[in-house]
């Protein structure tokens, strides 16, 4: 499993309704898209939950390199990057995944965790923290999915967790999920990734 995200932050007066269109034009374009586990098109609004600004940011968790390299670079990237410009695109290799309680439902909103690897701790039991916490989001009343993983040369960990309500039991950036496209879900690997 490799993680992926880019955002987009927007004017303080944005039009938020500008992203939901354009999603709702557009989002089902990965719904079948070969390689990828699953996209959330996710967007924070200046002002609502808390968020400080206008934010439109995809996370992706791809089961192929294939699958995100031909996203990136056989045309479908273009789309945003002629839209709102080309960002700096994160990836991380996968820690652990894992499905929700409510595994079931269609995910209303998305938390986002970034967290630095401190130095001078022992990276096995580290990384072990992840994979439980992951484990824990997972449990929690009306997680659909949680998933974890690792930037190796910035040492940041993500969390990321879906939710079918708008009071996940997790700590970060709250998002709003306009749409999740899911062609390989199935396929994403539970658990442990090592």
């Amino acid at each position: 499993m490799h993680a992926m995200q880019y955002e987009f932050t927007l004017p303080a007066d944005y039009d938020m309704g500008l992203v939901r269109s354009r999603v709702a034009r557009v989002g089902h374009v990965l719904d079948d898209w070969d390689g990828l586990g699953i996209k959330t098109y996710v967007m924070r609004e200046r002002g609502v939950n808390g968020s400080p600004v206008n934010q439109y940011g995809p996370f992706y968790l791809w089961n192929t390199m294939e699958g995100m390299n031909r996203f990136l670079w056989d045309g479908a990237f273009q789309g945003p990057v002629d839209d709102f410009g080309r960002p700096a695109v994160r990836q991380w290799t996968g820690l652990a995944f894992e499905e929700g309680t409510a595994t079931a439902s269609a995910p209303a909103y998305a938390v986002r965790r970034r967290q630095p690897v401190p130095e001078g701790v022992e990276l096995a039991s580290f990384m072990a923290e992840a994979v439980a916490e992951t484990a824990r989001l997972a449990a929690a009343d009306g997680a659909v999915l949680a998933a974890a993983a690792v930037d190796t040369r910035a040492w940041e960990v993500v969390h990321f967790s879906l939710w079918e309500h708008d009071g996940p039991k997790a700590d970060g950036d709250l998002f709003e999920v306009l749409h999740l496209s899911a062609p390989g879900r199935d396929r994403l690997p539970r658990g442990r990734q090592w």
